[in-house]
């Protein structure tokens, strides 16, 4: 099972959206800043929304529209 989420930060409100094979797991990376340069400076995240998928290519597609333009005002 595959993942696209969102994830809030406490400290400043700011969205992040993301994929992984394991949200649980994930979600704990970026609130112990193992995650990527922005996450580790806005960290803690609160899980606000996730969507399941069969395969990673369906994740990773959902990932892109909502960094799109379109998918941001989503």
């Amino acid at each position: 099972m595959w993942y696209t989420y969102c994830i809030i930060s406490i400290k400043n409100n700011r969205l992040y959206i993301g994929y992984t094979g394991n949200l649980k797991r994930r979600i704990t990376e970026h609130n112990h800043k193992k995650g990527g340069t922005y996450t580790s400076h806005n960290a803690p995240f609160k899980l606000i929304y996730y969507e399941a998928f069969l395969n990673k290519s369906e994740a990773t597609q959902q990932e892109k529209f909502y960094k799109s333009g379109y998918g941001k005002r989503f």
